[in-house]
């Protein structure tokens, strides 16, 4: 360990490694509800040509390696499960271009999303990309690289189909680039070539380290507005978000059905976030989004709420921060969420399950809906706060990410960014040649199975 300690040292700079105790406590979790895990080092590159050395130097020893963005994952992903170094990125921090004709921004994986957000209202306000709800140290590289979602999904997609090219250290130590990027200057596209930014997307860090991404930006609109409409029935949920997302005019669409406060209880509120370049095109859109629903508001089944502006900018604001308010309902700063990826017409059982778990368990919950594309799928949350001071709540939550996992899987979901047990869950249910091949890959890319090792396996 001394050998390796002062390798890295002379890698990154004194400065930049640690095996001190301290540290390996504050890297050993995150804020989810998963058990420690100590690594027995953690460094911090400050370039590609860095993470390219340290990999080589844990491959000549074999020595696990956990990558890690801006440790805010919950579920666990940067745990060094098989002990080794946790190699935090937040160093690769430089946005290093912006191309305003063809919209998109080339960054370092380490940057966080409140830079970019910042650096774009700065020099390119009429650029904007999409923030997920996450605190502005999250990083983009790790959003991306998780299929994360935000407040532009229904227009682009999962983050990971805003992404138009990668560089990456593989495990091996070789640095690649792939997309338009491995042949041209510009990190336009992922294509016409073959895509094999697929094998870094949702692999939780086993299959390499992403340095460099180049992620699309959209329209800044001068104006912005959000509609609030209420229903009393999860099982018209699906059919209001489908006429809503039909007529292509909203950027962000959120359903939500919260049990605090209590005025909220027993309705659910989708919120439709949509943007314009004049106030005539706002009201233009407004008039579609009412025309798409009126069967419900003639039924008197559904309705818009009146809300005043100070209201409306809440939800129009992104990051969105009333989740986060919910987070620490119990006090302690503890949040755990299940993120199930799913079909729209799932909506009302995903919801009556999320009920069951949470009156089993007596846990206070908040659930909802981020609509993916034009109602494409959606990524349906439940969200269970708890005490980190107080042990029973913490396994209380840790119950429910377990029996709604359970649920998910059941009803034909599945589980986003999975911790440890969920991703064992879901390789239950794999067909096994796919789980064959993903096997196969790993073991061509990661010949040491030094790569975030515990994580994907049976």
């Amino acid at each position: 360990m001394e050998e390796v300690l002062r390798r890295l040292a002379e890698i990154v700079g004194p400065s930049y490694v640690s095996s001190h105790p301290e540290e390996r406590f504050l890297y050993s979790r995150d804020m989810g509800t998963m058990p420690p895990a100590t690594p027995d080092l953690v460094v911090m590159p400050g370039s590609a040509e860095e993470v390219q050395r340290i990999v080589m130097l844990a491959n000549e020893k074999k020595i696990p390696v956990v990558p890690m963005g801006g440790g805010l994952v919950l579920s666990g992903l940067t745990r060094a499960l098989k002990g080794g170094m946790v190699v935090d990125l937040k160093r690769l921090n430089r946005i290093l271009e912006v191309n305003e004709l063809s919209r998109y921004a080339l960054v370092e994986a380490g940057a966080s999303q409140g830079m970019l957000q910042a650096y774009l209202k700065k020099h390119h306000p009429r650029l904007k990309h999409s923030l997920p709800d996450a605190p502005p140290i999250a990083t983009i590289g790790g959003n991306v690289l998780i299929h994360g979602s935000g407040h532009l999904s229904a227009v682009g997609g999962f983050h990971s189909e805003m992404l138009n090219g990668l560089e990456v250290v593989l495990p091996t130590g070789e640095i690649v680039r792939l997309g338009s990027c491995a042949v041209s200057p510009y990190w336009f596209s992922r294509a016409p070539l073959p895509d094999l930014s697929g094998l870094f997307l949702g692999w939780a860090g086993t299959t390499g380290i992403a340095t460099k991404l180049a992620v699309k930006l959209y329209p800044a609109r001068r104006y912005s507005d959000a509609e609030i409409f209420l229903t009393e029935d999860a099982h018209l949920v699906a059919e209001v978000l489908r006429r809503l997302t039909e007529v292509g005019v909203a950027e962000d669409v959120l359903a939500s059905i919260m049990s605090r406060p209590a005025f909220l209880a027993g309705f659910q509120q989708t919120v439709v976030v949509y943007g314009a370049d004049s106030r005539e095109e706002l009201k233009w859109k407004r008039n579609l989004l009412y025309a798409s629903v009126r069967p419900f508001i003639e039924a008197k089944t559904g309705g818009f709420a009146p809300a005043p502006a100070a209201t409306k900018n809440i939800f129009i604001q992104a990051p969105n921060t009333p989740l986060t308010r919910f987070a620490d309902l119990r006090e302690g700063g503890g949040f755990e969420y299940v993120g199930a990826i799913m079909p729209l017409e799932l909506f009302g059982p995903a919801y009556d399950a999320g009920l069951a778990v949470a009156t089993r368990l007596d846990i206070p919950y908040g659930m909802g809906a981020r609509i993916i594309g034009l109602g494409h799928c959606m990524m349906f949350f439940y969200a269970y706060p708890f005490n980190r001071a107080d042990e029973a709540t913490i396994d209380q939550a840790r119950q429910a990410l377990e029996k709604t996992n359970e649920a998910v899987l059941a009803m034909g979901g599945i589980p986003w960014k999975a911790e440890e047990p969920a991703q064992k869950q879901i390789i239950r249910l794999m067909d096994p040649n796919t789980f064959a091949l993903m096997n196969r890959l790993r073991a061509v890319l990661d010949p040491q199975g030094i790569m975030n090792p515990g994580n994907w396996e049976a």
